[in-house]
């Protein structure tokens, strides 16, 4: 056991002087000449552009989807309400029949209930499947929107870089 218990305190002690690193000198910074600093200013102005430019795109991505949102939710209302009034139009018919004729009234009305549920569910599929679309396009503008501000800032980077070596 003192065995065990010496070899910890020896790893402990020399774990800590490893972990003491030597202290170096600051290490200070290139000289700025008025060249670096102007490519600096210049990267700093086009990082600025591409990032406004960037939240402008994403801007009217969110827009757009947000009206075809709007249009969607509206077009599944309107099918709502038609497919409303044509059931209760057969429906009117169904309790206006005469008792023979209430069987096939009762069928007729049946069909133009399941007409219009198809309706409404095929309207519902056709609008969200355009908000999808919207919302696929709106990605993709600001995925491109993003890449080019990447673009912007790593040639600035290398602008300035160049302009080191001068």
């Amino acid at each position: 056991m003192n065995k065990v218990l010496a070899s910890l305190i020896a790893g402990v002690f020399a774990s800590a002087a490893y972990a003491q690193a030597p202290v170096t000198a600051p290490v200070t910074a290139p000289a700025v000449t008025p060249a670096v600093a102007k490519a600096e200013v210049k990267a700093e102005a086009n990082n600025t552009k591409a990032k406004a430019a960037e939240a402008k795109v994403a801007g009217k991505a969110d827009a757009n989807v947000a009206k075809v949102e709007a249009k969607a939710d509206v077009a599944k209302a309107d099918a709502q309400t038609d497919a409303a009034k044509s059931k209760s139009k057969a429906q009117d018919k169904v309790a206006k029949a005469a008792p023979a004729d209430k069987t096939s009234a009762e069928a007729r009305a049946d069909k133009v209930d399941a007409k219009a549920d198809a309706k409404v569910s095929n309207q519902g599929i056709k609008s969200n499947t355009q908000v999808e679309k919207a919302k696929l396009e709106a990605g993709a503008d600001k995925a491109d929107a993003k890449t080019h501000t990447t673009l912007v800032k790593a040639e600035g980077k290398a602008d300035v870089k160049a302009a080191t070596t001068k």
